[in-house]
């Protein structure tokens, strides 16, 4: 794939002379592609019926003449005021039923028809117009599905709902039993009875909450293969694709990665947080994980600052290209900006962009056009997605269900998960992001955080990846429920008990300082992640002198070993002496259970252990935790993020947002 680079580019917003200058400054920038058409559905079709294509047709020339190659929108992200005017039963509705009206984006109900209808007649005259352009090498479908309306509760919501658990469920009483409904007298005598999870004096059906989750998921994916449908019914053969805003929980991105030719992302870290870097590390390894084997594109980033945030510090010098590494280093093959020109009006005038309003002779401009020069040099990289001997199970099915009240304690899944990939990125070893019916072949240690929810299938692919020599660390509140949410019979850890070596009889959670309930951020650093347990709640896991002490947060478990071996206990507090962590041969491998959350030094410690007795090595070694090391096939690349030049284990020095390329390094 070529190293694509460019950003959103919105002409419409802009006189045509201007466009002549617009190409002339993208070969200037070193611009091979741009993202085209995306919230052009106004400009395109002016009214029900009439199309305007004569403007679009001068911008894709004269694009394709300058050498610049078009990811053509569909247009569908934004409904134009004509439509919900003719249309307002497609305007969506919140749990409480008040509409979200025009004015803004995305201000559609995604079960619709009459959206549906609309959109299906827009993207149609597109795909039939422009299938064969030779400008138009990807199409880029509707755009950051789901971002700004999660989920919608209007009655189009409810008919599509009932639909949807019709066909999972088939008759009225298998809904019943999977969800429980003789609790609080929620027994449905039929399925036309069935609401979306709208405002309620108390707590909803957690079995009904999960199957709300999946079913927007699944119509939004819905919308996609709608669109491309049409596109593929004109002809077209490029890869069809819709941008991805990392670890963004309505969408189910596993599911829909199957779907996609090629995945793009979207990411924006906070250059306010220095240790931000991490979390766009965990989002871009993820999207590596989503589709193994193929490159992805980094489809928008900011080239300085943003808009959107309380406050919008401004990127360091280097530190846009330092990012752009980090994304093309953990495997993107393209990078790609919100956007081209800096807006005059709307709302994201104040966003960054590779050509900003102060124009040509700005930090900004000489870094975008430094960074494509250096683009067009660089070798072609290995696609290099299965380089990780390391995974951590993240699943949006758990993630949902964890999501729902009424546990011991509030769990922040996603912080959860990223205090483990932040404590192992700070050691430099290389991780996948898999799901618990991922292929593990090929990894020596999988970490499951919090697998609240474990199908069996799930359950039996860990068990194989442990009984075949790897490597199993199971974390507090895992293996509890099924996939309705329920518990199943036998108590807790049904299906991992037996290879775990332990029963759990209770969960215990820890008082957090002041009292009150311990949840966390999704902030994304291990170090903000979720508040540590002090005072009587408070627990130490000494590991046999190995690491540690180490302190747990949020859940002290009361297990009881049978056949595992204690690799610690928990010292003082109600559950002294009781084992904390522990470890048990299965077969040709070992599985660890951990009865707490750790925090973020304990990840880091209890990692390290379990690294050691599976043979894992880091990237690079002697590295400060501010130097990030990645392989890409025979590729390793050292980023440094840190403010201040640091020198490496050679001698060389790495400047403040400095990387390098190191070629069949070991």
């Amino acid at each position: 794939m070529t190293m694509h680079y460019g950003g959103d580019y919105n002409p419409e917003q802009w006189p045509e002379e201007i466009w002549h200058d617009d190409v002339r400054l993208m070969r200037e920038a070193g611009v091979t592609m741009v993202s085209l058409g995306i919230f052009a559905w106004s400009r395109i079709q002016p009214a029900e019926g009439v199309f305007d294509f004569e403007w679009l047709d001068t911008v894709i020339d004269l694009l394709h003449e300058g050498g610049i190659a078009v990811d053509l929108a569909t247009a569908t992200a934004s409904p134009p005021p004509w439509a919900t005017a003719a249309y307002p039963q497609m305007l969506p509705q919140d749990e409480n039923g008040a509409t979200y009206w025009p004015g803004s984006r995305q201000q559609f109900a995604p079960s619709s028809p009459e959206y549906r209808r609309l959109a299906a007649e827009l993207v149609r005259a597109i795909a039939n117009r422009y299938a064969k352009h030779p400008a138009v090498v990807l199409w880029h479908v509707n755009n950051e599905y789901g971002c700004h309306l999660n989920y919608d509760y209007s009655e189009n919501a409810a008919i599509a709902f009932r639909a949807w658990l019709a066909a999972k469920y088939e008759t009225i009483d298998t809904l019943n039993a999977a969800w429980g409904t003789d609790f609080w007298s929620q027994r449905y005598a039929s399925f036309d009875e069935i609401v979306p999870p709208r405002k309620a004096p108390y707590s909803r059906n957690p079995a009904g909450e999960l199957d709300f989750k999946r079913f927007t998921s699944d119509t939004l994916l819905e919308l996609f293969l709608m669109e491309k449908r049409i596109i593929h019914e004109a002809g077209a053969t490029q890869p069809v694709t819709t941008n991805f805003m990392g670890a963004f929980p309505p969408a189910d991105y596993w599911r829909w990665a199957r779907e996609m030719d090629v995945i793009t992302d979207d990411c924006y870290p906070d250059p306010n947080d220095p240790e931000s870097f991490r979390a766009a590390a965990f989002a871009r390894d993820l999207m590596r994980s989503l589709k193994p084997d193929t490159p992805w594109l980094l489809m928008e980033q900011a080239t300085n600052a943003l808009n959107w945030r309380p406050t919008n510090a401004p990127k360091a010098p280097g530190q846009m290209a330092a990012l752009s590494m980090q994304a093309i280093a953990r495997g993107a093959d393209g990078i790609m900006f919100f956007q081209w020109r800096q807006s005059r009006a709307g709302s994201e005038k104040f966003h960054s962009a590779m050509l900003p309003q102060a124009g040509t002779r700005t930090r900004t401009w000489r870094e975008v056009v430094e960074f494509g020069a250096e683009l067009a040099e660089l070798p072609k990289l290995p696609a290099g997605s299965r380089d990780a001997h390391v995974a951590i199970v993240f699943d949006w099915q758990n993630w949902w269900a964890l999501g729902n009240p009424d546990h011991p304690v509030v769990l922040d899944y996603l912080a959860l998960v990223q205090r483990w990939y932040s404590a192992i990125h700070r050691q430099h070893v290389q991780v996948d992001l898999v799901q618990p019916t991922s292929d593990l072949t090929g990894y020596r240690v999988v970490i499951a955080p919090q697998l609240y929810l474990l199908t069996t299938e799930g359950a039996d692919n860990l068990l194989a990846f442990a009984n075949a020599g790897g490597h199993l660390l199971v974390t507090a509140f895992s293996d509890l429920v099924d996939e309705n949410d329920a518990f199943r019979d036998g108590g807790y850890l049904t299906q991992l008990r037996s290879a775990l070596g332990i029963w759990l009889e209770d969960f215990g959670a820890l008082v957090p300082p002041g009292g009150g309930a311990a949840g966390g951020s999704s902030a994304g650093d291990s170090s903000t992640a979720a508040p540590e347990a002090s005072g009587p709640g408070q627990v130490f896991v000494p590991l046999n002198g190995a690491v540690g002490p180490v302190t747990g947060t949020l859940l002290a478990e009361e297990i009881h070993l049978d056949g595992a071996t204690s690799l610690g206990d928990f010292v003082g507090g109600r559950l002294d002496g009781r084992p904390a962590f522990t470890v048990n041969q299965v077969g040709r491998g070992r599985a660890y259970y951990l009865a707490t959350i750790p925090d973020a030094t304990g990840c880091a410690g209890v990692a390290a252990y379990v690294f050691d007795a599976a043979g894992i090595e880091p990237v690079a070694v002697g590295l400060p935790p501010t130097v990030e090391a990645v392989r890409r096939g025979d590729v390793v690349t050292l980023i440094n993020h840190d403010t201040s030049p640091v020198t490496l284990p050679d001698g060389a020095t790495l400047e403040p947002f400095g990387y390098v390329m190191l070629r069949d390094a070991v």
